[in-house]
């Protein structure tokens, strides 16, 4: 199944350039898994959602180190009938019949749980689009309880969640409500707005 994301970084620097460029070598490990496309407006990661996160995690993570203001913004999406089946993606959630919602629940915790610390505090928010099925507010709801379990909560917002926590955490949720929530074999997209070293914390 498809699985990628259009993904764009924001220094807020006047070395914006030198920030954006040092940070794509956080990319370097993920060259040979991802397919990895750039324009002058974002770039195009394919590839497996356990890589397709870590790569956007590092990528972050590279430019906020910088002690500058920086934001990720990104549009994640899995399953999408306009796009092809790559096989570089390696995603299968399995056919028909999911697991309930409380196995996957808790095996989303436990991936939150034991994901690196990447000691890189930030805040993200993100919202959920589970297209095609009849059940989609049901799978929203089983995402929202497992965010609220999260450890990396903050609160609701109009339209979308807020997290806060290390960098690490942060990504791994986004990676569980992506992979996690929706038919296994339906579209389901994310999209995320992550920052770090804001100056109007909140």
């Amino acid at each position: 199944m498809f699985s990628g994301a259009q993904v764009s970084l924001y220094p807020m620097s006047g070395n914006f350039a030198g920030i954006i460029l040092g940070a794509i070598k956080g990319l370097d490990p993920y060259r040979d898994a991802l397919r990895i496309e750039t324009d002058d407006i974002s770039t195009l990661l394919v590839g497996p959602p356990d890589v397709l996160f870590a790569a956007m995690r590092d990528l972050f993570v590279f430019a906020a180190r910088s002690g500058e203001h920086c934001v990720l913004s990104a549009a994640v999406s899995r399953g999408c009938p306009g796009e092809p089946d790559d096989p570089i993606c390696g995603i299968n959630l399995g056919e028909g019949v999911r697991a309930p919602l409380a196995e996957r629940i808790d095996a989303a915790l436990t991936a939150v749980a034991t994901t690196p610390v990447t000691d890189q505090p930030s805040a993200a928010q993100f919202s959920l689009y589970v297209m095609g099925t009849g059940d989609h507010m049901d799978e929203i709801y089983g995402c929202i309880d497992f965010l609220k379990r999260s450890g990396t909560f903050d609160k609701a917002k109009n339209f979308s969640t807020k997290l806060r926590g290390d960098a690490g955490a942060i990504f791994a949720t986004l990676q569980q409500a992506f992979v996690n929530f929706g038919p296994p074999e339906g579209h389901v997209t994310l999209d995320i707005t992550v920052s770090a070293n804001s100056p109007t914390k909140a």
